[in-house]
């Protein structure tokens, strides 16, 4: 039987962005993975939900699913996970920070049946310029990650996140914002899971661009991570 690899895309005010990353990843070699794609709207104020449904037009076997507020990306992830029919899935944001073409390198780890979990890091290699202050929290964040559930992670805050449909099934996940990825990732290792790392390629964008993070992200991440360390079990 063909494995099937659901495709999840958070998406908020990226009506410029989206429809190329959505026929990037339809036109990836995906080798022997059948693909489900899933769009979840955060509440998008633009043109995004015109996008969404040209995009229904061009591909059918897209699904859908539009909040009708903007919750937060953590929000978002956790719809498309629940709709998720696929054996594995994997995360792709809405922007062009990360390539699509990569998702096929992200999933070669799983030929390996022992891999249950494979992150896309941007910091094994260098792959562009990264702002200073962005690359400086990225490794502090990481860092902090790694003393705290004793893990080997250079890249916590990846977008590019894939795992076993049963592996991520079985993570309760509560986050609404940014705090999907230290979330997500501390109950992993928490749990017992290996991360597997493979490099991508990664173009970061400014906030005059569209980047959405912030530094109150940030904080909100170290209170994420001491909190499912320590407090709340």
């Amino acid at each position: 039987m063909t494995p099937t690899i659901s495709i999840i895309i958070p998406v908020y005010n990226e009506a410029a962005t989206l429809a190329q990353v959505v026929d990037r990843v339809y036109a990836v070699d995906l080798g022997a993975f059948a693909r489900e794609v899933i769009l979840c709207n955060d509440g998008s104020s633009d043109a995004t939900p015109q996008v969404m449904a040209e995009l229904r037009e061009r591909y059918p076997a897209l699904r859908t699913y539009t909040s009708p507020i903007n919750l937060g990306k953590g929000a978002a992830v956790r719809v498309g996970i629940s709709m998720a029919t696929g054996d594995f899935i994997i995360m792709q944001d809405a922007d062009l920070e990360l390539d699509p073409a990569d998702i096929a390198k992200v999933l070669a780890p799983f030929a390996d049946p022992r891999v249950m979990v494979v992150y896309g890091s941007r910091f094994l290699y260098k792959t562009g310029h990264t702002p200073r202050g962005h690359r400086w929290a990225n490794r502090f964040l990481t860092l902090l990650t790694n003393l705290l559930y004793h893990g080997k992670l250079t890249d916590m805050e990846t977008a590019y996140k894939a795992f076993r449909r049963e592996v991520i099934r079985s993570i309760h996940l509560r986050c609404v914002r940014f705090d999907f990825e230290p979330e997500v990732t501390g109950k992993l290792l928490r749990s017992g899971y290996h991360i597997v790392e493979v490099p991508v390629t990664y173009k970061p964008r400014t906030v005059g661009e569209g980047k959405k993070i912030a530094w109150g992200d940030g904080l909100d991440a170290i209170y994420t991570l001491f909190r499912w360390r320590f407090f709340d079990r």
